[in-house]
């Protein structure tokens, strides 16, 4: 049963305490993931990195986190969310420590490759929040939590620039960067005595089995396949960026063993599948416990463009700021945490909007606002005054991270058992799209880098034309076989 206590932010006690410890624990894993953003001059400095390097480090970032919020979705469902999110706190203040401590860039692009791993946390709060709100609070929950969340990245870009200073000298960065692995390590045991998985006399819904996610017809088992393949064909984009044609730090002989590697993953990705499915080619599933797959999709596709920008314009936007009005990295950075500050206003904002006025309705709105802000934003240069380049950064962040508010809004409201698995897919097509854009990013201008997210926000918008309105019950079979209807409207 969940918590009927009223939705009060100033509370820490039942379903606000899990909420509050929640959304701390996701901003320290941002604080941990984008500590290097505002830092990146004089880490480039530190180490002698070239302007290719920089961007690579950029792209390495984000990329393990398209598989590691897949495996992290299947471990929340499986061993629940308390588990899961302290253990993933302890383990990646390691790589974060060795990100501090490196001494050249390929000691620095293993230590960030192995810290997108942190940003995996983002979907074991989405599975803790829906256990412990109603339907009816559920946007503004999760709202709140990933709003609040994301901005440890704007923590990041207004406070460890000083901090490095504070510290002094050349390696100022690395105390900033190894302090926020600290803070990782001690939290994860706080978070740990201080939550638990659901209310108390719930049941905890888990995945009839683990290691793929579950669909209910054939046609979905089709569309789980190939919405599979982008992730795989990222990985794949990343190997060739770190190819003699990219950075040269892979050599072509392993990177075309990583390309083998990636087809075998997906061969054995299938087969993993088809063992968790099978049943459906031998008897349909009964249709209250069926829900449609397209949903999943489309709320993907949303989550490329909206998060997926967010990612790569948190990681770009000091520097930016920096290279088009001239500015020294604190004074960019501090500029820059603007477009993240957005977020602790407008992705609560999302799921606020959504809980009143619709999911779809909600996402068609914000995605149109979000394909125009990033069409102002490639409009942007030096000519600008300063003040308005910032005002259309924020006015761009509000209708994307609102439509990220929004998106996971309909997330929980799918299948309650695969919340985990689902928001893990949907989040890794945020790293996919992240990934995309940087990359984009690598090869073209600025302005064309922004004017390439208006047009993908565009295609997002025409995808969300297919999306039901979540409405009615879901079914989910307990352990003890007994059927319980959960109320999604």
């Amino acid at each position: 049963m969940m918590s009927a206590e009223k939705f009060n932010l100033f509370s820490f006690t039942g379903k606000m305490k899990i909420l509050h410890m929640s959304w701390m624990a996701f901003f320290i894993t941002f604080l941990v993931w984008f500590n290097h953003a505002p830092l990146m001059a004089s880490i480039a400095a530190s180490l002698g990195l070239t302007s290719s390097q920089i961007k690579t480090l950029l792209i390495l970032n984000v990329a393990l986190t398209i598989p590691a919020r897949i495996v992290i979705g299947m471990f929340t469902d499986r061993f629940g969310p308390r588990l899961t999110y302290s253990t993933l706190l302890a383990v990646c203040s390691i790589p974060c420590f060795m990100f501090a401590f490196a001494n050249s860039f390929e000691q620095a692009a293993i230590a960030r490759f192995l810290l997108g791993f942190i940003g995996a946390g983002f979907v074991v709060g989405i599975r803790m929040v829906s256990e412990w709100f109603p339907a009816k609070e559920l946007g503004t929950a999760e709202g709140i939590y990933g709003g609040w969340g994301n901005f440890g990245s704007a923590a990041a870009a207004m406070s460890l620039p000083t901090l490095a200073i504070i510290f002094g000298g050349e390696d100022g960065w690395r105390y900033a960067v190894g302090l926020t692995g600290l803070i990782s390590l001690v939290f994860s045991v706080i978070y740990y005595k201080n939550v638990s998985d659901t209310p108390k006399g719930s049941t905890y819904f888990k995945p009839k089995n683990v290691g793929a996610m579950e669909v209910t017809t054939k046609g979905d088992f089709v569309l789980l396949l190939i919405m599979k393949v982008p992730m795989y064909a990222t990985l794949a984009l990343l190997a060739w960026k770190l190819s003699p044609a990219g950075v040269k730090m892979l050599s072509q002989e392993v990177v075309y063993a990583c390309y083998a590697g990636l087809v075998a993953l997906y061969v054995l990705d299938f087969w993993k599948t088809y063992q968790v499915n099978k049943n459906i080619f031998v008897k349909p599933v009964p249709e209250i416990e069926q829900y449609k797959f397209k949903q999943v999709a489309v709320l993907n596709v949303l989550y490329f463009a909206t998060f997926g920008s967010e990612l790569a314009v948190v990681s770009m936007l000091p520097l930016f700021f920096s290279e088009v009005f001239e500015l020294d990295m604190v004074y960019a950075g501090l500029l820059a945490s603007a477009y993240a500050f957005m977020n602790l206003a407008s992705r609560p904002g999302g799921g606020w909007i959504s809980d009143r006025f619709g999911r779809k309705k909600t996402l068609l709105v914000l995605t149109a606002g979000l394909a125009l802000g990033y069409f102002g934003m490639g409009q942007i240069d030096g000519t600008w005054p300063l003040f308005l380049a910032v005002a259309m950064a924020m006015a761009c962040s509000f209708f994307v991270q609102a439509g990220e508010g929004a998106v996971f809004a309909a997330v929980p409201l799918i299948k309650r058992r695969l919340t985990g698995q689902i928001a893990g897919m949907t989040g890794a097509y945020g790293n996919v799209g992240a990934v995309f854009y940087l990359t984009v990013l690598s090869l073209v201008s600025y302005q064309a880098f922004f004017y390439v997210i208006g047009a993908t926000a565009v295609l997002g918008f025409i995808a969300l034309l297919l999306l039901e309105e979540p409405k009615g019950t879901i079914a989910e079979v307990g352990p003890d076989g007994e059927v319980t209807l959960i109320n999604v409207s």
